[in-house]
């Protein structure tokens, strides 16, 4: 069975380790993480967590309304394939839309570009190198 809920920041660094950092020498922890506005998602498969991503409320001058960042999103390796990253944004955009936000917006590594681009995300500007991690892309999504 799979189920989604808000959790904790700390709930995040270990898959954002395992997905995001190994190997690399950053943090797991964002800034941003626990800003009264943020919220994490997880994904739970019979009761293990599987999938996290987290929602920070950001002032990109790129958008003109009320916007939040999709940082860190990641689904362990014996998870994917199952629709765990799109059930997460659907539960996002449902939050998002509460909270009166009009654009969704991420720096998605080049790796992920297609999945985002079939939920509906569009490219902002060209592709660009984070130090360390590799090629992204701005995307956003209008709520």
């Amino acid at each position: 069975m799979i189920t989604i809920k808000e959790v904790s920041a700390e709930e995040t660094y270990e898959i954002r380790f395992e997905v995001l950092r190994k190997g690399i020498d950053l943090p797991t922890q964002f800034s941003g993480d626990f800003d009264t506005d943020t919220f994490h998602l997880g994904v739970f498969e019979n009761e293990k967590l599987v999938g996290i991503s987290s929602f920070m409320k950001t002032d990109n001058s790129e958008f003109n309304s009320e916007q939040y960042q999709l940082r860190g999103m990641a689904t362990l390796s014996i998870a994917r394939g199952k629709g765990i990253g799109k059930l997460m944004l659907d539960k996002a955009v449902l939050i998002l839309k509460e909270r009166k936000a009009n654009v969704l917006w991420c720096n998605a590594r080049a790796i992920a570009l297609q999945f985002y681009l079939k939920q509906n995300f569009q490219k902002k500007g060209k592709s660009f190198e984070i130090n360390k991690i590799g090629v992204h892309y701005m995307l956003f999504k209008n709520i």
